[in-house]
């Protein structure tokens, strides 16, 4: 099954703190999300009982690759580009290369609540795309390379992507990741 998981909303079924998560939108309890989301990202989850998937997804040492909608603060410069390209040297490990590119703004719905912007610093929205899926990983890369992640969405995940789904909503998934 696949979710395009709103701003906001924890990619687990149950919160302590009654903060919104997958259960306010996915009816199915047999599901588990194929790698998470950070509550303050968006985009496509992929819900599965099929612990071999999950793992193909979700294992960095598979390298299945996601591709990311990340508006960023400031006008990328070929430099930061080439950068992120090659791998980025994190505190804890160094980052496969990535495939990014600058992109036009995305036909996406406004976000809420919106994000913070300055009138005097441009932003950019990059498309990219990783083998790997650490914790923040995308944040951290564009934040080491000098491009703060101001609004992420996973756009696609293998061959499934958010196409037709506005947020909030789910389908059935078939083919392969």
């Amino acid at each position: 099954m696949l979710l395009h998981k709103p701003y906001g909303v924890l990619c687990q079924f149950t919160s302590d703190e009654g903060r919104p998560t997958l259960a306010d939108f996915v009816d199915a309890r047999d599901v588990y999300p194929a790698g998470r989301l950070d509550a303050d990202s968006e985009g496509l989850v992929v819900l599965t009982n099929d612990g071999a998937l999950q793992t193909r997804i979700a294992d960095p040492r598979h390298r299945a690759t996601k591709t990311y909608w990340v508006q960023v603060e400031g006008a990328p410069l070929a430099a930061q580009l080439a950068q992120l390209r090659r791998g980025v040297a994190l505190r804890d490990f160094t980052t496969a290369p990535a495939r990014v590119g600058v992109m036009a703004e995305p036909a996406l719905a406004p976000r809420t609540p919106p994000i913070r912007t300055r009138k005097a610093i441009a932003t950019a929205w990059l498309e990219l795309t990783i083998g790997e899926g650490r914790n923040r990983q995308v944040r951290r890369m564009t934040a080491a390379v000098g491009l703060p992640t101001l609004r992420l969405v996973r756009y696609r995940v293998g061959s499934w992507t958010i196409d037709g789904l506005a947020a909030g909503e789910t389908r059935s998934a078939s083919g392969d990741a």
